[in-house]
């Protein structure tokens, strides 16, 4: 090593590989305790380097560079200059303070970026719809389009197979909604009109509500699922490249098979729930099924049923859309999957529930 003026020069010589590292970290260590405002390190008079030797440089260049010195490498090999290159090492970890962040900020962020979400989210899926229409209208003109053994094979699961637990649940609702009336009722010597109200809530509400949110979160999310697991396993990608339409493929028979099911198993459910109310009626009130059947025809008209019945294929709609659009969401492996079926059933369901508001209040406001 010497000095040109300011500059100190160091002569990089031998044989820098690993039978000799003891050697070279002591004349390594040696330079570093050199103190000089700028270095010139010369590579010409190397014979051979190794991934050790080529480290310790590096380590040499990194070390007299954080004392403030400017280093200037010359006379490089075209092969050292690789390999010098490839054992460059990495900037030294700064530990950074993380900035303090309120609470109250942090919720107004969440809250922001969530609405945010929720706008694209919404978006994105009216978009869906858009597209989804004009599918249907394309294959009401072309009815060759339409795959009837998928759209049949897709009502018998949505629709046939779901009879006994859509039938069961509602079968139980309507006990629990005659026991239930009866006993609040009764503190007023009029029994009777639990028939009314079992009438009422099931034909307008109860059965359609429970019936789409059975569908929702056992069709619905399995549309998810099986489209989902066909993105997963680019299967979609496949049908793409034979030139199939992924919507007359995957979503419309869903959809359809949806909008046809759903109203049968509301009319199914009402069904269901009135012959529970009647069994309750009877065993708790005494009411025999001919003052059930003669008591609810007096009140409860063809309005109250259709109010409750016309709801159910917009509800279907609503659940095909979501199930089938997050299924073409799915990015990744199974865990997205898994991800997109839970937000399926959480969207169905919300948005079910928002629609039957909405329907409510605009039958109220016509006068049913």
């Amino acid at each position: 090593m010497s000095r040109d003026g300011h500059v100190a020069v160091v002569d990089i010589g031998g044989e820098w590989t690993l039978p000799h590292a003891g050697r070279l970290e002591r004349i390594v260590a040696d330079v570093e305790r050199t103190a000089a405002p700028s270095a010139r390190i010369h590579l010409d008079k190397l014979q051979s380097l190794d991934t050790v030797g080529a480290w310790l440089l590096q380590r040499l260049i990194r070390r007299l560079e954080n004392h403030g010195a400017a280093i200037t490498v010359a006379d490089v090999s075209p092969e050292h200059q690789v390999l010098l290159q490839r054992m460059v090492l990495p900037p030294a970890r700064q530990t950074l303070s993380r900035p303090y962040v309120s609470a109250l900020h942090a919720l107004v962020e969440r809250i922001g970026r969530s609405s945010i979400d929720i706008v694209d989210e919404a978006h994105e899926l009216v978009s869906f719809l858009g597209v989804t229409t004009i599918a249907l209208l394309r294959a009401v003109l072309q009815p060759r389009r339409l795959r009837f053994i998928a759209l049949a094979s897709h009502v018998e699961r949505v629709g046939l197979n779901a009879l006994p637990i859509v039938g069961l649940l509602s079968f139980l609702i309507g006990v629990v909604l005659a026991y239930q009336g009866a006993d609040q009722l009764r503190a007023f010597g009029a029994e009777i009109y639990s028939v009314n109200l079992l009438g009422v809530s099931v034909l307008r509400e109860i059965g359609v509500l429970l019936t789409a949110i059975l569908v929702a979160g056992r069709s619905g999310s399995a549309f998810t699922a099986e489209i989902g697991t066909m993105k997963v396993n680019e299967e979609i990608d496949a049908m793409k490249t034979l030139g199939l339409d992924i919507m007359d493929v995957l979503v419309l028979p869903r959809l359809l098979a949806v909008v046809i099911a759903l109203p049968l198993l509301t009319f199914f459910a009402d069904l269901a729930a009135l012959v529970g109310g009647a069994i309750m009626s009877f065993v708790v009130l005494g009411i025999s099924l001919a003052q059930f059947l003669e008591q609810l025809q007096s009140f409860v008209n063809q309005s109250t049923f259709w109010v409750g019945f016309i709801k159910a294929p917009f509800f279907a709609v609503l659940i095909g859309l979501v199930g089938c659009y997050e299924g073409l969401k799915v990015a990744g492996g199974a865990e997205s999957v898994g991800r997109m079926t839970t937000k399926a059933v959480v969207e169905s369901i919300f948005l079910v529930i928002v629609a039957d508001a909405a329907f409510s209040i605009m039958f109220s406001w016509l006068g049913y």
